[in-house]
């Protein structure tokens, strides 16, 4: 339970929310969820389910991990139990490779479905973010600037608004990484 209280801090801070702000949004009060945060109280199943909403994250990414052995936990992911994070129909899927989100980085592995391309842009936010390309061809907009980076290419910015575009016809894939934690 204290992992999952970790994780949910973690996804409060990485969304700029205060513990005020995402208790108003699950309808609970400031001190069960800083009881929850701080392992003293668990959340039912259904409670779990309204946070992932909150989070717009599926439910069984607070159990991922959980059947694996003690001394894996917290630090080895297996790639069965990556949590599954966005679809394909929205023409990107990903999977969070990280053990946890209280570190100063997260793992991502991000697949960008044949000619989709991001909906918007994504917004400048304080944080880094780097990765590598490893099949495909994945095209990044950053702060204006078109650059085009295929299979072994990599790229770190900070702070600064992007675009993503996939424009070939097989799925590209990338292991993206973000500083600090944002899922």
């Amino acid at each position: 339970m204290d992992r999952i209280g970790q994780d949910i801090r973690a996804l409060r801070k990485a969304r700029g929310m205060t513990i005020a702000d995402c208790a108003a949004g699950l309808e609970r009060s400031v001190g069960w969820l800083s009881q929850v945060e701080r392992g003293m109280t668990t959340p039912s199943v259904q409670d779990l389910g309204r946070i992932a909403g909150l989070f717009d994250l599926n439910i069984s990414f607070f159990f991922r991990s959980a059947a694996r052995q003690p001394q894996e936990q917290g630090l080895i992911v297996r790639a069965s139990d990556r949590s599954r994070i966005g679809s394909a129909d929205t023409g990107l899927a990903e999977e969070l490779l990280s053990p946890g989100l209280t570190g100063g980085f997260e793992m991502i592995r991000s697949v960008f479905a044949p000619r989709s391309k991001s909906e918007s842009l994504r917004p400048a936010r304080e944080k880094e973010d780097g990765g590598v390309v490893i099949a495909g061809r994945l095209i990044l907009k950053i702060d204006g600037r078109r650059f085009e980076l295929g299979p072994g290419d990599s790229f770190q910015f900070s702070g600064a608004a992007y675009e993503w575009e996939n424009p070939g016809d097989e799925p590209a894939e990338v292991i993206w990484i973000v500083s600090p934690p944002i899922y």
